[in-house]
């Protein structure tokens, strides 16, 4: 069998780890060194056809579809085996299909971001923190629950803001709005938070009502890229999670919207995923998770800022704290599935839990990392010389 003949060869060269491989229950082979990570169960020889032509694409649909399957608490052992031999695993398998990645231009972006933010609030409040916060949390010890990393997350973010009262500032892609009401409660300051996620807008709006701070926390149904019309100036621009939704090749678009809202001197940071080359999302995660989305690596980030004259005074990877994040969130979700399988069929559960898994493993063992960035349009110095008032 010519398929299975390719897909051994190229197993047998992993460098690291070890894995075991049931064909259909007809025989089981054991890859690697060492003791294995975990052992997969193929149940057709097509799915290996597939994985050739498809790569990771036929991969997770094969496991959607329990065509390949492993022990769910050995789903992220099984991703890592992949992730620790990207090499290998990216230039052997899916280059014989060449799969298009969705689009995003402005008219894209709206069905993009509502396809994955706006499957219900409902589905979220089952395993997110109390905050609905979807980004990475901070944690100052492995012990915190999510709820104190998350509030803690906020809280560092706001910091190095250096929000004051009176001051106004824009929370690009707000999510459910907590950073917007959390800053007018601790600093009294006035912000606006803008998403395209209907869901995310209704629940902010609700929200800075029941906390008697609606009169400083704004939110807007609008696409990012319309505040490049504001006639208004801000202190401050931040973003949490917004960037990796821009699009490949897109990031002037951001850039050219953040240094029109800016005032001169202002103060801007950037929260996102970064990865260490620029590479294209697995056409998995582009098809059935992130719709368009692309993780920008650092350097093609970075090289952007002396074109706009903004000047970067930090860069804080929290690579560790993403890990740590989905761990919890994969934990809670397993824990919700009961009441998650009476709103939706086994094949989104496991989408779910392989994209959850993924990426685990993509920040414990992979190329990507979550970057801080604090940057400033123009010289600014008035900002703190060390970075002690952060842990005040």
């Amino acid at each position: 069998m010519l398929s299975k003949k390719l897909f051994d060869k190229v197993i047998s060269k992993i460098a690291i780890g070890a894995i075991s491989i049931d064909y259909w229950g007809t025989e089981t082979k054991t890859y690697g060194k060492g003791k294995p990570y975990t052992t997969v169960s193929i149940k057709s020889p097509k799915v290996l056809t597939d994985i050739i032509r498809k790569g990771d694409l036929a991969f997770g649909e094969a496991y959607m579809d329990g065509l390949l399957t492993v022990p769910d608490e050995e789903l992220v052992e099984l991703i890592r085996l992949t992730d620790e031999n990207f090499a290998l695993i990216n230039s052997s398998f899916g280059k014989i299909v060449n799969y298009k990645h969705k689009n995003n231009t402005k008219a894209h972006q709206l069905d993009n971001i509502q396809k994955h933010y706006d499957l219900g609030n409902d589905f979220y409040k089952l395993w997110l923190d109390d905050t609905l916060t979807y980004t990475c949390a901070y944690f100052k010890s492995p012990n915190d629950s999510l709820e104190k990393a998350q509030r803690q997350k906020i809280d560092h973010v706001l910091k190095k803001l250096q929000l004051e009262k009176g001051q106004e500032f824009v929370d690009i892609g707000c999510g459910w709005g907590h950073l917007v009401i959390t800053a007018a409660k601790k600093y009294k300051a006035k912000g606006l938070g803008v998403t395209l996620s209907k869901e995310q807008y209704q629940f902010a709006q609700e929200l800075a009502k029941k906390e008697k701070v609606s009169h400083l926390a704004k939110f807007k149904l609008m696409n990012y890229q319309d505040l490049i019309n504001s006639t208004k100036t801000y202190d401050r621009v931040v973003s949490v999670g917004i960037f990796e939704h821009v699009g490949k090749g897109k990031h002037r678009e951001y850039f050219d919207v953040v240094d029109h809202l800016l005032k001169p001197k202002g103060i801007s940071v950037l929260h996102t995923i970064t990865q260490q080359k620029e590479l294209d999302l697995p056409a998995w995660i582009d098809k059935y998770i992130f719709p368009g989305g692309y993780i920008p690596s650092l350097r093609e980030t970075i090289k952007l800022f002396p074109d706009y004259g903004m000047r970067v005074i930090d860069v804080e990877n929290l690579r560790p704290h993403y890990a740590l994040t989905l761990e919890e969130w994969l934990r809670r979700f397993d824990k919700q599935i009961p009441k998650i399988t009476k709103m939706y069929d086994e094949r989104f559960i496991k989408m779910w839990r392989l994209y959850l898994a993924g990426s685990i493993s993509a920040f414990a063992y992979g190329g990507n990392d979550l970057s801080q960035i604090i940057f400033t349009k123009g010289i600014n110095d008035n900002m703190p010389l060390t970075r002690e008032y952060l842990y005040k």
